[in-house]
This record gives C-alpha cells, sequence and structure tokens, in this order.
C-alpha cells in the first residue's frame, strides 16, 4: 500500500475523531489529535464515585463490527448480544420485555398486549427492508457527490421509494399498523435516538427497529467506555500523537487549501484537516462563517437529556440493562420538548443498569442507575428549578410502578443537565445529536463530511453526516476516509 506523503490533523478525540484517526493513520499519515477535554471519548466517558461506576452517555450498542474492523485483533472486546434488550413499563400496569429473537418478542407482544404476533413480525420485516434501501444511501455513504448518488444500484432503489413512507410520520405509519396506543407508543420511542419528535419525523426512522430487534443489541464486558478506551489504544499503537488539554483557537485556510490549525501564537501545518467538532461551534469560533451558521441555524435541533446517576442500596430484579418506563401523554411529552421548551411533568423514563452485565460498576447488594428523561435544549431555562421538579416526578413515578421508595435507596448522586452537556461535549445547545430529524428532508440539511470549497477540509461526528450515535458517527469516518482516499488518488 502506497502511503500519503502528507501530515493529518484531527481536531476533537470522540468516538469519530478516534476513528478516523485510526484510520488515517492505517493510511501512512502522521496524525496528531488536538483535544481541548483532559481525555478522550466525547460523549463516551465514564466516572467514578463512591464504588459506582457510571457511563456518562451512549449506552446502548449495535454494529459492533465498526468498532472491531478498526482494532487489531488482540484488541477486540467480548460482546454480548443482549436476549432481553429492553424491559417496557406502562402507566396501566403491562410490563413487556422485547426479547431479541424476533419471534419470542412478536409472541410476547401478543400475550401481553393483544396485537397478532404476525403483525409485529410484518413492521420488523417493513424495517429490514427499509434498512437495506436507505443504508447503503444514507448511513454508509455520502450522497453529497453526484457520482455516489447517480447509480444503476440508487435507481433500482428508487423504483422500491414508496416503501420508505417518508410522507408519514412515524407516529402515522405506526399507528396504522400496530394499531395498540402501547406498542405505537414503543415503536414511536426510535425517534428518540437521534433526538427527533415521533409526531413530525418522516415514518422512515423505523429503521431503528431493524437495527435493534433484527441485527441485535449488544454490551461491551467492560462497559461502554470500553469502547474509547480500546479505540485510544489502538490509536497509540499506530503512532497517532495525542495533545490533551488542548484548544484549537482557529482552523487556517489559504486560498482554497486548508493550511492547518492555530494554538494560541502556534500554528500547526497540515495537508489534511478533519474536524470531530459540533458544526454550530466549528463556525462560530474555528473557521467563523455566519452565512452557514445562519443555514444551520434554520433547522431544529434535537433534543439534550437530563440524567441522574444514582448509586442505589439495594437490587431490582425486575429490571434489565435497559427500562424504559412510559408517559401517560407521549403527544404531550413532546410538545413540551420541541414547542415549550420544557420537560413534561410526567416524562418518558429511560433507566440504564450496567451492574447487571458487569456486576463490578457496583458495590456487593447495590446497582449503578443512569437514569435519563428527554431534555430540550438550552435556550435559558432555570435548570436547577428543572431539575429538582424532574427528580421529584422521576422518584414519585418509578416509585409508584415498582411499588419501592426510591428515595431511601440514593447512597450516591450526581446530575448533568444540558449545560453541562454543552459544557463538557462542546455539543452546541447541548442539543446531543445536531440538528433533530423533525422534516422530511432533514438528512438532507445535515453538513457533509467534507467542503467542495476547502481542499483538504472534513467533517466527523454526530453533527454531520450521517448523525448522532455510535454506529453513524464511526461510519462518518468510514466515508471521510474513502473521499480522503479519493482525493489524495491513494490506490
Amino acid at each position: 500500500m502506497k502511503a500519503m506523503n502528507n501530515t493529518g490533523i484531527v481536531i476533537g478525540a470522540g468516538i469519530a475523531g478516534l476513528a478516523i484517526a485510526i484510520r488515517m493513520a492505517r493510511r501512512g499519515m502522521c496524525v496528531s489529535v488536538y483535544e481541548q477535554a483532559a481525555r478522550s471519548g466525547g460523549k463516551l466517558k465514564e466516572f467514578r464515585q463512591d464504588g459506582f461506576r457510571f457511563d456518562m452517555g451512549p449506552s446502548l450498542f449495535t454494529l459492533p463490527h465498526l468498532v472491531d474492523e478498526l482494532l487489531d485483533e488482540d484488541l477486540r472486546p467480548f460482546y454480548r448480544q443482549l436476549e432481553v434488550v429492553t424491559r417496557y413499563f406502562f402507566e396501566d400496569g403491562t410490563q413487556l420485555k422485547a426479547l431479541a429473537d424476533v419471534e419470542e418478542f412478536a409472541i410476547e407482544v401478543e400475550q401481553k398486549l393483544g396485537v397478532s404476533a404476525d403483525k409485529v413480525k410484518g413492521y420488523l420485516s417493513h424495517a429490514e427492508e427499509v434498512f437495506e434501501l436507505t443504508a447503503p444511501i444514507f448511513i454508509f455513504n455520502t450522497f453529497h457527490r453526484w457520482k455516489d448518488v447517480i447509480t444503476l444500484a440508487n435507481f433500482k432503489r428508487l423504483l422500491r421509494f414508496s416503501k420508505l413512507k417518508v410522507f408519514s410520520s412515524l407516529h402515522q405509519f405506526n399507528k396504522q399498523m400496530l394499531g395498540d396506543d402501547r406498542l405505537v407508543q414503543l415503536f414511536d420511542r426510535y425517534a428518540t435516538y437521534n433526538g427527533s419528535n415521533p409526531y413530525q419525523t418522516p415514518a422512515t426512522l423505523s429503521v431503528i427497529a431493524h437495527l435493534e430487534h433484527e441485527l441485535g443489541a449488544y454490551f461491551p464486558k467492560r462497559g461502554m467506555h470500553q469502547i474509547n478506551q480500546l479505540l485510544f489504544m489502538q490509536a497509540k499503537r499506530l503512532g497517532v500523537d495525542f495533545h490533551f488539554n488542548t484548544k484549537v483557537d482557529e482552523v487556517l485556510v489559504e486560498g482554497k487549501k486548508v493550511r492547518g490549525i492555530r494554538i494560541g501564537d502556534e500554528e500547526k501545518w497540515c495537508k489534511q484537516l478533519v474536524s470531530d467538532v459540533d458544526i454550530h461551534q466549528f463556525y462560530r469560533s474555528l473557521l467563523p462563517d455566519r452565512k452557514r451558521l445562519k443555514k444551520l441555524e434554520k433547522f431544529d435541533r434535537s433534543s439534550s437529556a437530563m440524567i441522574f446517576y444514582w448509586g442505589m442500596n439495594k437490587r431490582f430484579p425486575d429490571l434489565s440493562l435497559h427500562n424504559i418506563f412510559f408517559s401517560k401523554n407521549y403527544k404531550d411529552e413532546f410538545d413540551n420538548l420541541f414547542e415549550r421548551k420544557l420537560i413534561s411533568p410526567d416524562p418518558t423514563v429511560y433507566v440504564f443498569i450496567s451492574s447487571k452485565e458487569n456486576p463490578d460498576d457496583a458495590p456487593s447488594g447495590c446497582e449503578n442507575w443512569f437514569v435519563m428523561v428527554n431534555a430540550p435544549e438550552n435556550v435559558g431555562q432555570d435548570w436547577e428549578q428543572m431539575r429538582r421538579q424532574v427528580r421529584k416526578a422521576v422518584l414519585i413515578k418509578l416509585g409508584r410502578l415498582l411499588k419501592e421508595n426510591l428515595e431511601a435507596c440514593i447512597v450516591a448522586e450526581k446530575c448533568l443537565n444540558p449545560v453541562d452537556i454543552e459544557q463538557t461535549t462542546g455539543s452546541f445547545g447541548g442539543s446531543i445529536y445536531g440538528a433533530s430529524s423533525n422534516h422530511l428532508l432533514s438528512a438532507f440539511y445535515r453538513h457533509p463530511n467534507f467542503r467542495k470549497d476547502i481542499e483538504g477540509l472534513y467533517f466527523v461526528g454526530g453533527s454531520v453526516h450521517p448523525g448522532g450515535g455510535i454506529p453513524l458517527c464511526l461510519s462518518s469516518a468510514k466515508i471521510v476516509e474513502r473521499i480522503m482516499v479519493e482525493k489524495t488518488k491513494l490506490r
């Protein structure tokens, strides 16, 4: 393999930044990564408190091959595929296990909700077809170059365009396909996987159900943070040079080519520059561009989150790794999020307990609870007041459904709100996934992975194409590598 005769810089050591650094180094580049935080990982970090270990951000893991292909064989972690993906709790007292086995899940739904197993299997079969139609275009490729769009394979996919149901909202489609309000709510929830509103986002997002139920959900042996640790180890093994606690002040461009970066009074030169910075922050501070910012600001931001990390002094056998406690009025919850910019008085609550899979994450007889509710982006709300209100509502709700005084069980506690998320991860307004998908053409509005007018400048991460979440961030790095290789004529 012929090596690139140049140097590369990556700004940001989130999972996408690590992934592209590994890919560039494997292509023979001399790569330096500059990260303003003290360590790598971005949202994929951990912290420890009073004997408990908490994953701070992403908790659901799909498409593990996207991680494995970046790692030497001896670094690849052990992943266990989950038999129960999620436990669901509804306000009417119904409890449902989302089993990984589609046949068993369909039977579970039929027995608990009275919806025929065939309806469930038909829905997931449709989701699989949507994945086959969209993944090669929207997930694993760029559609910002005509050569990648106008192909025979894509023309054949166009003939099946009606399958995507793009003119129907996810909620409308789920209501039509499934009928039962509880099951509709369950499948509406997949819109939140990229911070969107199921009552607005196109039904194409039904594809996410395929990733979770048919391709499988996994968990790394030592927790989600292990993914960050192993990617960092791989990058170091390949000679990538990391500079932590180092804030980049400016991206330098000369004519129509990237020149490098400025850190204080010092300039660092490179031929290839990749930004793993939130795209709003990039155009606000690193390469100021009011015109592009104005264009980005036309589109709805994704939701954020309010997260409580609770060390619990007992175990709860009725809970699994992933647990969802649904609100009674889902529509009102999303009206609060996206219109009123508030958290519903009765929010849906997600509880992630990694100690269910890794007992070392909590002291003996205890559990580590990651308790999250969807929150709006930060627009100046009183987050301390909202924290108190949400904490009280969550404790009442979970306590009622679990028949337990949860306040008495909390022995360690920390909270993260959208302001904290923005400060620690650089996500503009605390919006975890950048732009939402609350529009028919949302996918086309995402910033591309490169600049046509600036040679050598590329973008990865959750705020650009193809979107947020671990698999899509890793895919953005894969896309950039392919474009970079083509532009530098590497063979």
